[in-house]
């Protein structure tokens, strides 16, 4: 028998793999991942709630329905965190915040949820998140903050708001987890933690059963050990659902089938960043050599200059996202006493300083700023977008600016309803993760998770995890 802990350090197919083959069982998985967790924990705050007897009455199950010669699926036995905005039956949706304690457990999953489960994967936990899922930097001061895996002497950022999820992955508690984007919130963690994030294209994955921000600009999309798992784990939750109109006529796409195809002959626009964005040298460094490798492995690779500033569609996202925001969950700003944490309550309650011509307008420029990116990248044949996914890498907590914007290299993308992959490439001298982010439009995720396959190849494979 192969060790299970071998195996999950490899990712999500190598452990499936693992269990089909009788190397493992879905139960040696699961004892060995809550075994881990239980030890991690209390140190990384990565899990709100584990499921422990649940996830081993599921193992027992699939080993019991592979002792009859059958498999779930292609995740079968493999074990997932599910961020704390998504549904999970039986359990408690919190959104980091104790403004919905008084809630009943929820009495269905979410759709991505339901897939995962179809595919065979386990639930083992509810995963940490910032308040409301508004916020990029990872921080929860009334949930509590998870801690970055890679740096055991300074506390530093885990990004957000998916923030439980990238340290449950970056740590190696689980090989894939469920995040959701808004403006960076499955790319900004994956940054961060070392792992790989996949924001889905606008309308590919439905959200039904998962809080909302803002609807206009969430997605759901995986947090992996390597590209690969992304692929399987968004092609499994995509798919039409009548209950989130956005998926209404979504393509088919097959995301594993040219995942290998390499970037021959594709002509990779290499973003042009604002004058005022200062990158870390280190970042910069590998940012250029993935670019090199890129090139050497037969992309053509050209600059581009946005139509407009990065700056601008950030601040533009931002100001809808808060208007959704305040039309969601304003009430909560304005309470008194107020049970959300100060900065919570300034991004959701800053929507109410918009007013709606303001808002309207903001609403059809965004239309005419999309039109324009996709017909610069159409007329100018470029097949994707390459950047730094974050300018500098995680951070000390206690040198936070709330003020900051950790999303100025990822908002654009959900303004602009793209498709964006986060992968790291390399580590900084004192071993903190440097990411690297491919842009496709929107319902090219295909493309995006093939040239981020490549880039991974190109720098060794996946990061490995920390010690």
């Amino acid at each position: 028998m192969t060790d299970a802990t071998t195996v999950l350090a490899q990712g999500a197919l190598a452990t499936a793999a693992a269990i089909r083959e009788g190397r493992t069982s879905a139960g040696a998985v699961i004892e060995t991942t809550l075994a881990r967790i239980a030890a991690e924990n209390d140190r990384l705050h990565a899990f709100i709630a584990v499921m422990a007897d649940e996830a081993r009455a599921e193992a027992d199950m699939l080993d019991a329905v592979q002792a009859r010669g059958q498999t779930r699926g292609p995740l079968h036995g493999v074990p997932v965190g599910v961020k704390d905005i998504i549904d999970v039956a039986g359990q408690k949706t919190r959104a980091g915040s104790v403004t919905r304690d008084h809630l009943p457990p929820a009495s269905a999953d979410a759709w991505c949820v339901t897939r995962l489960r179809a595919s065979g994967a386990i639930v083992v936990g509810k995963t940490h998140t910032v308040e409301y899922a508004f916020g990029g930097w990872g921080t929860n001061p009334i949930a509590g903050t998870p801690v970055n895996p890679h740096d055991r002497a300074t506390p530093r950022n885990p990004g957000g708001s998916s923030s439980g999820t990238g340290v449950a992955v970056g740590a190696g508690l689980v090989p894939i987890g469920f995040g959701t984007d808004t403006g960076g919130s499955v790319r900004l963690p994956a940054s961060w933690c070392g792992t790989v994030g996949h924001k889905t294209s606008m309308g590919l994955v439905s959200r039904a059963g998962v809080v909302p921000l803002a609807l206009h600009f969430d997605t759901i999309g995986p947090l992996s050990r390597t590209v690969a798992d992304a692929a399987l784990m968004s092609q499994v939750m995509l798919g039409s659902d009548p209950a989130d109109a956005s998926t209404t006529g979504a393509p088919g796409l097959d995301l594993m089938a040219g995942l290998e195809a390499g970037v021959v002959g594709l002509t990779l626009g290499v973003v042009e960043l604002d004058a005022a964005i200062a990158v870390d040298p280190e970042v910069a460094a590998a940012v250029a050599a993935t670019h090199a490798a890129l090139e050497k492995a037969g992309a053509r690779l050209v600059s581009v200059r946005l139509p407009e500033t990065l700056a601008t569609y950030t601040t533009e996202c931002g100001e809808l996202m808060m208007v959704e925001g305040a039309h969601r969950h304003g009430a909560l700003a304005r309470e008194n006493p107020l049970r959300l944490s100060p900065w919570a309550a300034k991004r959701i309650g800053g929507g109410f300083d918009i007013p709606a011509v303001r808002y309207f307008a903001g609403v059809e420029t965004r239309r005419a700023r999309t039109a324009a990116a996709n017909a610069l990248l159409a007329e100018g044949g470029i097949d994707a977008l390459v950047l730094p996914t974050t300018p500098i890498v995680a951070q000390p907590l206690a040198t936070i600016d709330e003020a900051g914007l950790p999303g100025i290299l990822t908002r654009f993308v959900n303004y602009l309803e793209w498709c964006g992959v986060s992968v790291p490439v390399g580590k900084t001298a004192a071993g903190l993760p440097i990411s690297y982010q491919v842009v496709t439009p929107r319902f090219c995720d295909a493309r995006a998770l093939r040239i981020a396959r490549a880039a991974e190849k190109a720098v060794g494979g996946p990061l490995p995890l920390p010690a």
